[in-house]
């Protein structure tokens, strides 16, 4: 009898067993927090992570300048076509005059010329001025070149020439190749250079010139018309030009 109850006990247990079976306990979504010797941590969630800020994009590099050439300026409009004398001399500075009307001095470019005939004097200190005719163009330029330093001597007397017995007339000339006497005694003529005059002198009372090659003959000269001026004018070109041609 006893032996029926306990197993209708049992029977009557598990029928209670898997007529009341408890639901399962929900999980917690939160993780368990592991508790140390400093107690247990705080169930406040983490915060949030916070984006870091992103790098800078390096730099664009700059677009290379080409250089642009400037532009290049109009050419400026040429001059209408007229008169234009150029003058220049071996000397510079010399004085230039046209017509006797100063115009300034070498190298000189002018236009205040007209054209046509013009008489051209150029000059300077220590120089023999220089006169020459030109021609100005009317519609282009007109250039001139001077030589002051150049030594010019074109020099021309008729003579008289005294001998210890007579005379004889002729002609005397001087160039920068030397005297010349021209007569018709052949036996009188002589070409003479400028170095190889020892003697060469005028004495105006006497109107009288005279010349000695160097260790050789001397010749007594006077004016056909007994004047003392041609003789002085004559002495006194040659003298000049023998005094620019010694120079260095």
């Amino acid at each position: 009898m006893i032996g029926l109850s306990i197993a209708a006990a049992v029977a009557l247990a598990a029928t209670l067993v898997l007529v009341w079976r408890p639901s399962p306990p929900v999980p917690d979504a939160t993780p368990p927090v592991p508790e140390t010797s400093e107690g247990p941590r705080p169930t406040t969630r983490p915060p949030a992570p916070v984006d870091e800020p992103a790098a800078p994009a390096p730099p664009a590099a700059r677009p290379r300048r080409v250089p642009v050439a400037p532009a290049e300026a109009p050419p400026p409009p040429e001059a209408a076509a007229g008169p234009e004398l150029r003058v220049d001399s071996d000397v510079p500075g010399a004085s230039v005059f046209v017509d006797r009307q100063y115009l300034g001095t070498t190298p000189l470019v002018t236009r205040d010329v007209t054209p046509g005939a013009k008489t051209l004097n150029v000059s300077a200190e220590g120089h023999d001025g220089v006169v020459q005719a030109i021609e100005v163009a009317a519609d282009a330029p007109t250039s001139v070149v001077v030589r002051l330093r150049e030594v010019r001597l074109q020099a021309r007397i008729p003579v008289v020439h005294k001998h210890r017995m007579g005379r004889c007339e002729g002609q005397l000339s001087a160039t920068v190749d030397g005297l010349r006497y021209e007569t018709s005694n052949a036996n009188d003529g002589f070409s003479l250079p400028l170095a190889d005059l020892e003697v060469f002198e005028v004495d105006y009372l006497q109107k009288n010139l005279r010349v000695k090659a160097r260790g050789g003959r001397t010749w007594n000269f006077t004016d056909p018309g007994d004047e003392a001026d041609p003789l002085f004018v004559f002495h006194r070109d040659v003298e000049r030009a023998r005094a620019r041609l010694a120079r260095p």
